[in-house]
Protein backbone atom coordinates (compact mmCIF):
# COMPACT_ATOMS: atom_id res chain seq x y z
CA UNK A 1 0.00 0.00 0.00
CA UNK A 2 1.39 3.34 -1.02
CA UNK A 3 0.53 6.82 0.23
CA UNK A 4 1.03 9.87 -1.90
CA UNK A 5 -0.11 13.47 -1.96
CA UNK A 6 -3.32 14.21 -3.82
CA UNK A 7 -3.28 17.42 -5.88
CA UNK A 8 -6.89 18.23 -6.75
CA UNK A 9 -8.03 21.57 -8.06
CA UNK A 10 -11.26 23.43 -8.57
CA UNK A 11 -13.15 26.61 -7.76
CA UNK A 12 -14.95 27.20 -4.47
CA UNK A 13 -13.89 23.89 -2.93
CA UNK A 14 -15.88 22.49 -0.01
CA UNK A 15 -12.99 21.72 2.27
CA UNK A 16 -13.03 19.43 5.28
CA UNK A 17 -10.58 19.03 8.14
CA UNK A 18 -9.87 16.50 10.88
CA UNK A 19 -12.75 17.84 13.02
CA UNK A 20 -15.30 17.64 10.23
CA UNK A 21 -16.95 14.86 8.31
CA UNK A 22 -14.90 13.32 5.51
CA UNK A 23 -15.46 11.79 2.14
CA UNK A 24 -13.67 8.48 1.59
CA UNK A 25 -13.44 7.44 -2.04
CA UNK A 26 -12.68 3.91 -3.20
CA UNK A 27 -12.03 3.17 -6.87
CA UNK A 28 -11.00 0.01 -8.68
CA UNK A 29 -11.33 -1.61 -12.09
CA UNK A 30 -14.44 -3.73 -12.51
CA UNK A 31 -13.69 -7.01 -10.72
CA UNK A 32 -10.97 -5.42 -8.59
CA UNK A 33 -12.74 -6.16 -5.32
CA UNK A 34 -13.96 -2.71 -4.27
CA UNK A 35 -17.49 -3.91 -3.50
CA UNK A 36 -16.23 -6.64 -1.15
CA UNK A 37 -13.81 -4.24 0.51
CA UNK A 38 -16.46 -1.54 0.85
CA UNK A 39 -18.84 -3.97 2.55
CA UNK A 40 -16.11 -5.04 4.97
CA UNK A 41 -15.40 -1.40 5.75
CA UNK A 42 -19.06 -0.61 6.40
CA UNK A 43 -19.36 -3.65 8.66
CA UNK A 44 -16.47 -2.29 10.72
CA UNK A 45 -17.72 1.34 10.77
CA UNK A 46 -21.49 1.12 10.76
CA UNK A 47 -21.90 4.86 11.27
CA UNK A 48 -20.32 5.71 7.91
CA UNK A 49 -22.88 6.62 5.28
CA UNK A 50 -22.61 4.72 2.00
CA UNK A 51 -23.45 6.66 -1.14
CA UNK A 52 -25.44 4.30 -3.35
CA UNK A 53 -24.71 5.20 -6.96
CA UNK A 54 -27.36 5.57 -9.64
CA UNK A 55 -27.06 3.67 -12.92
CA UNK A 56 -29.00 3.03 -16.10
CA UNK A 57 -27.58 -0.45 -16.58
CA UNK A 58 -29.76 -3.49 -15.86
CA UNK A 59 -29.36 -5.16 -12.45
CA UNK A 60 -27.11 -8.21 -12.24
CA UNK A 61 -28.36 -11.34 -10.55
CA UNK A 62 -28.73 -10.75 -6.82
CA UNK A 63 -28.43 -6.95 -7.00
CA UNK A 64 -31.07 -4.96 -5.12
CA UNK A 65 -32.41 -1.54 -5.99
CA UNK A 66 -31.42 1.01 -3.35
CA UNK A 67 -28.79 -1.31 -1.88
CA UNK A 68 -26.30 -2.07 -4.66
CA UNK A 69 -27.44 0.71 -6.99
CA UNK A 70 -30.44 2.85 -7.69
CA UNK A 71 -31.51 1.55 -11.10
CA UNK A 72 -33.04 4.29 -13.20
CA UNK A 73 -34.09 5.01 -16.77
CA UNK A 74 -31.78 6.81 -19.18
CA UNK A 75 -34.24 9.66 -19.82
CA UNK A 76 -34.63 10.28 -16.09
CA UNK A 77 -30.87 10.26 -15.58
CA UNK A 78 -30.37 12.77 -18.41
CA UNK A 79 -33.01 15.10 -16.94
CA UNK A 80 -31.06 15.12 -13.69
CA UNK A 81 -27.87 15.96 -15.60
CA UNK A 82 -29.62 19.07 -16.90
CA UNK A 83 -30.91 20.01 -13.45
CA UNK A 84 -27.47 19.66 -11.78
CA UNK A 85 -28.57 16.76 -9.57
CA UNK A 86 -25.28 14.85 -9.86
CA UNK A 87 -22.09 15.56 -7.90
CA UNK A 88 -20.41 13.48 -10.59
CA UNK A 89 -21.58 11.35 -13.47
CA UNK A 90 -20.10 9.42 -16.36
CA UNK A 91 -21.10 7.20 -19.24
CA UNK A 92 -19.29 3.86 -19.05
CA UNK A 93 -19.78 1.04 -21.59
CA UNK A 94 -22.98 2.68 -22.79
CA UNK A 95 -24.53 3.13 -19.34
CA UNK A 96 -24.73 6.16 -17.07
CA UNK A 97 -23.46 6.16 -13.48
CA UNK A 98 -23.87 9.04 -11.06
CA UNK A 99 -23.64 10.24 -7.45
CA UNK A 100 -26.28 12.42 -5.82
CA UNK A 101 -24.94 15.85 -4.81
CA UNK A 102 -27.77 16.29 -2.32
CA UNK A 103 -26.89 13.07 -0.49
CA UNK A 104 -23.28 14.19 -0.04
CA UNK A 105 -24.16 17.69 1.10
CA UNK A 106 -26.80 16.52 3.58
CA UNK A 107 -24.53 13.81 4.98
CA UNK A 108 -21.55 16.09 5.51
CA UNK A 109 -23.74 18.82 6.98
CA UNK A 110 -24.98 16.33 9.57
CA UNK A 111 -21.40 15.47 10.54
CA UNK A 112 -21.36 11.99 9.03
CA UNK A 113 -18.42 10.48 7.15
CA UNK A 114 -19.39 9.20 3.71
CA UNK A 115 -18.00 6.37 1.57
CA UNK A 116 -18.11 6.72 -2.21
CA UNK A 117 -17.51 3.76 -4.52
CA UNK A 118 -16.86 5.46 -7.87
CA UNK A 119 -14.55 5.29 -10.88
CA UNK A 120 -11.53 7.43 -11.76
CA UNK A 121 -13.56 9.93 -13.79
CA UNK A 122 -15.95 10.41 -10.90
CA UNK A 123 -13.15 10.79 -8.39
CA UNK A 124 -11.55 13.61 -10.37
CA UNK A 125 -14.90 15.41 -10.51
CA UNK A 126 -15.56 14.98 -6.78
CA UNK A 127 -12.08 16.30 -5.95
CA UNK A 128 -12.89 19.57 -7.69
CA UNK A 129 -15.39 20.37 -4.92
CA UNK A 130 -14.07 18.19 -2.09
CA UNK A 131 -10.26 18.33 -2.35
CA UNK A 132 -9.68 16.90 1.13
CA UNK A 133 -11.37 13.62 0.22
CA UNK A 134 -9.34 10.55 1.14
CA UNK A 135 -8.84 8.64 -2.11
CA UNK A 136 -7.99 4.92 -2.24
CA UNK A 137 -7.34 2.91 -5.40
CA UNK A 138 -7.72 -0.88 -5.31
CA UNK A 139 -5.30 -2.59 -7.70
CA UNK A 140 -5.67 -6.19 -8.91
CA UNK A 141 -2.43 -8.20 -8.72
CA UNK A 142 -2.43 -8.41 -12.53
CA UNK A 143 -4.68 -8.04 -15.56
CA UNK A 144 -4.71 -11.83 -15.89
CA UNK A 145 -6.07 -12.16 -12.35
CA UNK A 146 -8.66 -9.52 -13.16
CA UNK A 147 -9.69 -11.37 -16.32
CA UNK A 148 -10.22 -14.58 -14.33
CA UNK A 149 -12.31 -12.75 -11.74
CA UNK A 150 -14.54 -11.27 -14.43
CA UNK A 151 -14.96 -14.64 -16.11
CA UNK A 152 -15.91 -16.26 -12.79
CA UNK A 153 -18.85 -13.89 -12.47
CA UNK A 154 -20.51 -15.56 -15.49
CA UNK A 155 -22.62 -12.45 -15.99
CA UNK A 156 -20.93 -10.85 -19.00
CA UNK A 157 -20.04 -11.77 -22.56
CA UNK A 158 -16.48 -12.15 -23.81
CA UNK A 159 -16.84 -8.85 -25.64
CA UNK A 160 -17.91 -7.05 -22.47
CA UNK A 161 -15.04 -8.58 -20.51
CA UNK A 162 -12.60 -7.45 -23.18
CA UNK A 163 -13.94 -3.88 -22.98
CA UNK A 164 -13.71 -3.93 -19.19
CA UNK A 165 -10.09 -5.07 -19.32
CA UNK A 166 -9.22 -2.25 -21.73
CA UNK A 167 -10.89 0.23 -19.36
CA UNK A 168 -9.04 -1.35 -16.43
CA UNK A 169 -5.68 -0.75 -18.11
CA UNK A 170 -6.50 2.93 -18.53
CA UNK A 171 -7.68 3.25 -14.92
CA UNK A 172 -4.65 1.48 -13.47
CA UNK A 173 -2.35 3.93 -15.25
CA UNK A 174 -4.05 6.71 -13.24
CA UNK A 175 -3.56 5.08 -9.84
CA UNK A 176 -0.97 7.71 -8.85
CA UNK A 177 -3.76 10.29 -8.71
CA UNK A 178 -4.89 8.57 -5.51
CA UNK A 179 -3.57 9.15 -2.02
CA UNK A 180 -3.41 5.42 -1.30
CA UNK A 181 -3.02 2.32 -3.46
CA UNK A 182 -3.86 -1.14 -2.15
CA UNK A 183 -2.91 -4.21 -4.19
CA UNK A 184 -5.77 -6.63 -3.57
CA UNK A 185 -3.81 -9.87 -3.67
CA UNK A 186 -4.86 -11.32 -0.29
CA UNK A 187 -8.33 -10.18 0.70
CA UNK A 188 -7.90 -10.35 4.53
CA UNK A 189 -4.72 -8.25 4.29
CA UNK A 190 -6.41 -5.75 1.97
CA UNK A 191 -9.35 -5.39 4.38
CA UNK A 192 -7.00 -4.82 7.33
CA UNK A 193 -5.04 -2.22 5.36
CA UNK A 194 -8.18 -0.39 4.28
CA UNK A 195 -9.55 -0.28 7.83
CA UNK A 196 -6.21 1.05 9.09
CA UNK A 197 -6.35 3.88 6.55
CA UNK A 198 -9.84 4.89 7.62
CA UNK A 199 -8.92 4.72 11.31
CA UNK A 200 -6.00 7.05 10.67
CA UNK A 201 -8.43 9.81 9.67
CA UNK A 202 -11.34 9.02 11.95
CA UNK A 203 -9.23 8.62 15.07
CA UNK A 204 -6.18 10.87 14.55
CA UNK A 205 -5.03 10.52 18.17
CA UNK A 206 -5.02 6.73 18.06
CA UNK A 207 -1.59 5.07 17.51
CA UNK A 208 -1.32 4.15 13.86
CA UNK A 209 -1.02 0.61 12.62
CA UNK A 210 1.86 -0.17 10.31
CA UNK A 211 0.53 0.38 6.79
CA UNK A 212 2.37 -1.83 4.30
Amino acid sequence: MNEQESKPSGSNPKETNSKQARLFIISAPSGGGKTTLSKALLNRFNDILYSVSYTTRPPRKGERNGVDYYFTQKKDFEKKIESGHWAEWAEVHGNYYGTSAGFIDRGLASGRDILLDIDVQGTLKILENYPDSVTIFIMPPSLETLRKRLEMRRTESRGTIKRRLLTAEKEMVQKDLYRYVIVNDQLPVSIETLIAIIEKYRYPNKPEKCLK
